[in-house]
């Protein structure tokens, strides 16, 4: 199974991204994490089918009336395995 990791750039930090990321992780059945960088952009960790995969990137993008994704790069990394999906703080 494929690990991607993104990096969400803009309005995604003080919104409720992170509860957002992870609500819609779990309804794709999504395994991996979630947490706030430093720098203002958020990091998430996914495993899962791409179609799964893409479909939470749709719900991303799109946002809400407090979320705004600007940016999200993906990489796809090699990853030791997830049983679930979390929120890191």
């Amino acid at each position: 199974m494929l690990t991607y990791n993104w990096i969400a750039s803009g309005r995604v930090q003080g919104v409720g991204f992170r509860y957002y990321t992870y609500t819609i992780a779990n309804k794709y059945e999504l395994n991996g994490w979630v947490r706030n960088l430093p720098d203002g952009s958020v990091e998430i960790m996914l495993q899962g089918s791409r179609d799964r995969v893409e479909g939470l990137r749709k719900y991303l993008m799109r946002g809400n009336m407090f979320i705004k994704v600007r940016g999200l790069s993906e990489r796809i990394v090699e990853e030791r395995e997830y049983t679930s999906f979390e929120i890191k703080y």
